[in-house]
């Protein structure tokens, strides 16, 4: 009877453990999180873009400013190497940076800018009131430090990149300094998901 009983419940445990172990991400996985849900903003091409303009592609978005000194062109540098990692996934990858500084990143020097690293980058800006708003979605940290009176200040920022899956997800959070190979990886295993 105990023999039984032993063999059914480990049928019943079976049959309630999923086909396949859960995705195993070396970012932070994020999926659910009830923040980042989108964004209304123009690219340097002087286009509207949304998120929905980039279904069936990885989005990676990080936020920064064409003068940060160290942070966001190394940032740009990493997802510059991500897309050669990614091979011809590169081409079903949207690498995003919005800027945090719409005061000096006018649209023209955002297109000088970001393509330098990548012409498949896009550069994304808004208004101050649209740039505060999506910041905020994101719980995205900013602001002007040193000359704040001047037009020589710094910011201060969130270092950390989203990535969204191909149905507009949000679904990891890189931390910055993470290499080029992990979030290569990453971006890998949610291209297999679809």
């Amino acid at each position: 009877m105990l023999r039984i009983f032993l063999v059914v419940a480990a049928l019943a445990l079976t049959a309630c453990s999923p086909a396949e172990p859960p995705k195993s991400f070396k970012n932070t996985d994020i999926t659910g999180a009830d923040y980042g849900k989108g964004f209304s903003l123009t690219d340097h091409t002087g286009a509207p873009r949304t998120l929905t303009d980039f279904k069936g592609k990885v989005v990676t978005l990080f936020f920064g400013f064409t003068q940060c000194p160290d942070v966001c062109p190394t940032n740009l540098l990493t997802m510059t190497e991500v897309m050669r990692l990614l091979g011809p996934n590169a081409a079903r990858t949207q690498v995003l940076f919005m800027t945090v500084d719409p005061e000096r990143d006018t649209q023209e020097l955002l297109s000088q800018y970001v393509p330098a690293f990548d012409t498949r980058f896009l550069g994304l800006f808004g208004d101050m009131a649209t740039t505060e708003a999506v910041a905020k979605d994101f719980k995205v940290f900013y602001r002007k430090s040193g000359d704040t009176e001047g037009p020589n200040y710094t910011i201060d920022h969130s270092a950390g990149t989203y990535v969204f899956d191909t149905q507009g997800r949000l679904r990891l959070y890189v931390k910055h300094g993470t290499s080029a190979q992990d979030i290569a990886e990453d971006i890998q295993a949610l291209f297999s998901e679809t």
